[in-house]
């Protein structure tokens, strides 16, 4: 699509609203504030589909960096979700493993998206030790554990919690 390989984000902003441009500058001026290099308004609808093109084929993207993923529902109150962005990152970090996020930023719920190689047992135990850590870390910054696909077997024992 033409980012650039050291493209860390995308945000992307719609309004179903009579004049979305309008709606959607205070949101390129909130993003160039927070340090965008570059805020890119949709001219017409075949540019806004090619922008949520990117999103839909990010989970593609990170299936590619390993053999497996495990991908995660948790929500947390939007005033957090940068908290919870930075959060994932440090733990990514302190797993050694790549965890990507695709959120729906506008409703608190973000999905980390765990990469490791499944026939490395050590890999497999760190990504199951970074998944309690993003599950601990949205509890703590008064978040759920499901934001939208429910909970089961995988995070039962996280629902008392």
């Amino acid at each position: 699509m033409g980012l650039p390989e050291t493209t860390e984000a995308l945000l992307l902003c719609a309004f179903d609203t009579p004049d979305p441009a309008a709606d959607l500058a205070p949101d390129g001026a909130l993003s160039t504030a927070a340090g965008a290099t570059e805020v890119v308004p949709a001219d017409d609808p075949a540019e806004s589909e090619l922008l949520h093109q990117a999103r839909r084929m990010s989970l593609t993207a990170l299936e590619a960096v390993t053999s497996a993923t495990k991908i995660y529902d948790d929500s947390v109150p939007r005033s957090q979700l940068g908290a919870m962005l930075e959060g994932t990152a440090a733990i990514a970090e302190e797993y050694g493993l790549t965890i990507g996020v695709c959120s729906h930023a506008g409703d608190g719920n973000p999905h980390p998206v765990v990469c490791f190689d499944h026939t490395d047992p050590d890999e497999s135990r760190r990504a199951r030790e970074s998944f309690d850590a993003i599950m601990a870390l949205g509890l703590e910054l008064g978040g759920t554990i499901t934001g939208e696909h429910g909970v089961g077997v995988l995070k039962k024992e996280w629902l008392a919690r």
